[in-house]
């Protein structure tokens, strides 16, 4: 069991940058995968970043790469999400979530969810 809380939404232009943090409540932070997921309005959820449970494996959605990096601090319990060169297609509400277990790059099996933190890009 797994509690998350995420924080670092905005509102940025184009070509701006926000860097996203989610704080896990758990003893066992390294037994988990992590990952960002992110939700607009009429669409459905999607993956956008995932990481391995000591942060040297990642994986991200074609539309982000190249411009936002997934990282986590395991000595703090945080996951980050910096995302730079934002356009308006990236406006959504943005989720972390947890899958307990050995990591694999698939954006399945999270059990575990935030409550979500918005970010809108204009143009």
């Amino acid at each position: 069991q797994v509690q998350l809380v995420e924080s670092g939404g905005g509102s940025v232009q184009a070509g701006g940058s926000l860097t996203l943090s989610c704080t896990a409540s758990t003893n066992t932070y390294t037994s988990y995968s992590m990952a960002w997921f992110r939700q607009a309005p009429g669409k459905e959820r999607e993956g956008v970043a995932v990481i391995s449970n000591g942060g040297a494996r990642t994986s991200y959605v074609d539309s982000v790469k190249g411009r936002f990096t997934i990282s986590r601090d395991n000595a703090k319990n945080t996951l980050y999400l910096q995302m730079n060169s934002l356009k308006p297609e990236d406006t959504a509400m943005y989720y972390c979530a947890a899958r307990w277990g050995s990591y694999y790059a698939r954006f399945t099996d999270f059990a575990y969810w935030g409550q979500g933190t918005q970010v809108t890009v204009s143009s």
